[in-house]
């Protein structure tokens, strides 16, 4: 098993669920109920940002390392200009349907808030985000800012770069950034009429994520940092820990979904829980779980545990699948094309209203496998397999 293999399986995992939890039909959709966001207060985008992380923190931190320093700057800010054009092709491709198929505009209200309206200007400087458009936004912002955080990593600083982003996280909690949101609204709705932010994600809370794959990549692409000893299959303390807050967690979202929480302690673990802002609730729990899924992976398989055997087996069976391998490897281009798709389901659920659970069924598993198109189209027109296989040798 190889890293990048790993990598691409769960960024591909991360995919299909973003789809699956993203499909949304009236009443709801069935499949979307097997998810692993059913047992935990852990979401796919989670996934996705920290697997983001430390990829950019094995490639670039690498050519940082040996000295490369105006190539991987080049490379990143290049990046950061394809993240932004294809955010832009995805706006185009929404707004060329809702201009061209009756009735998507008023179909597509909720998601699209002002964006066609008096918004637009704000959404071209990424400000006003419709629904499933803010993962690469927030991304643009995390590689703009990941030369500075690289160098400072290593240059042997790399506690202190977790340290800020951990503080900048808890500013986010006690609502030290609403002044600047504030501001920011106000300026620019003295050009924009009626302006106000809109995001799902606040990149300034879930920079965390990011940040911590960007330092432990950074550190394993420079040999600075041996995880053999927190992985190793007779090293247990941390995984048994971390068990036990998944399945404390576990038990407090079945507890939620057969309402068996009195509503005085509802509303109390309520208040730590805010997805915009990656509260205290989703770091523990996600920390907690990525730590589980990261030792059953590295050592389950070698652990004197039978389950633990079984888990770490099943595991990477699961993300090791060719399929999964596959979107992975192009993720970019999957991610695009799965929020076009999920606006036309919209309009699909709404065409062909009522869709029982078969039918929900079905439009949700052949969405899931036409994520390969994009993937397929990818790699055979758009890019040049040395450049992908530089990016693997790099994550190697």
């Amino acid at each position: 098993m190889t890293r990048h293999h790993l990598l691409d399986g769960l960024r591909g995992y991360f995919l299909v669920f973003m789809l699956v939890n993203h499909i949304w039909f009236d009443g709801g959709n069935p499949v979307a109920l097997v998810n692993h966001n059913q047992l935990a207060f852990v979401e796919d985008a989670q996934g996705f940002i920290l697997i983001s992380g430390l990829i950019v923190g094995l490639y670039y931190g690498r050519l940082y390392a040996a000295g490369r320093d105006e190539e991987a700057g080049k490379r990143l800010r290049a990046r950061v200009w394809q993240l932004y054009l294809y955010t832009l092709a995805v706006f185009a491709a929404v707004v060329a349907m809702a201009l061209l198929i009756p009735g998507a505009r008023s179909g597509w209200e909720s998601q699209l808030g002002s964006a066609l309206g008096p918004a637009l200007p704000a959404v071209l400087l990424l400000l006003h985000q419709p629904a499933l458009m803010d993962i690469l936004p927030q991304y643009m912002l995390y590689l703009a800012a990941s030369p500075l955080l690289i160098r400072l990593t290593l240059a042997g600083k790399g506690g202190e770069v977790i340290a800020g982003s951990f503080a900048l996280w808890a500013a986010v909690q006690f609502g030290l950034h609403l002044p600047l949101a504030a501001s920011l609204e106000a300026l620019a709705g003295s050009v924009i009429p009626d302006f106000a932010l809109r995001g799902h994600f606040n990149p300034l809370a879930w920079q965390i994520v990011f940040v911590t794959g960007l330092v432990i990549g950074t550190l394993m692409a420079a040999e600075r940092i041996d995880l053999r000893p927190w992985l190793a299959p007779d090293r247990t303390l941390l995984a048994r820990v971390a068990f036990y807050v998944v399945l404390a967690f576990m038990a407090w979202r079945l507890a939620f979904t057969f309402d068996l929480v009195p509503e005085d302690m509802a509303a109390r673990f309520w208040s730590l829980h805010d997805r915009t802002e990656f509260s205290l609730i989703f770091l523990v729990n996600f920390a907690a779980l990525a730590f589980l899924v990261t030792w059953l992976l590295s050592a389950g398989v070698e652990a004197a545990s039978p389950a633990a055997r079984w888990a770490g087996q099943a595991l990477q069976r699961l993300f090791l699948l060719r399929f999964l391998r596959y979107l992975g490897g192009h993720s970019l281009q999957v991610y695009a094309y799965h929020v076009v798709l999920a606006y036309g389901i919209v309009l699909i659920d709404e065409a062909v209203r009522p869709v029982g659970a078969l039918g929900k069924t079905g439009i949700t598993v052949l969405a899931v496998a036409s994520l390969a198109l994009p993937a397929w189209l990818h790699g055979r027109v758009a890019v040049p397999a040395s450049g992908r296989a530089e990016v693997r040798r790099a994550i190697t």
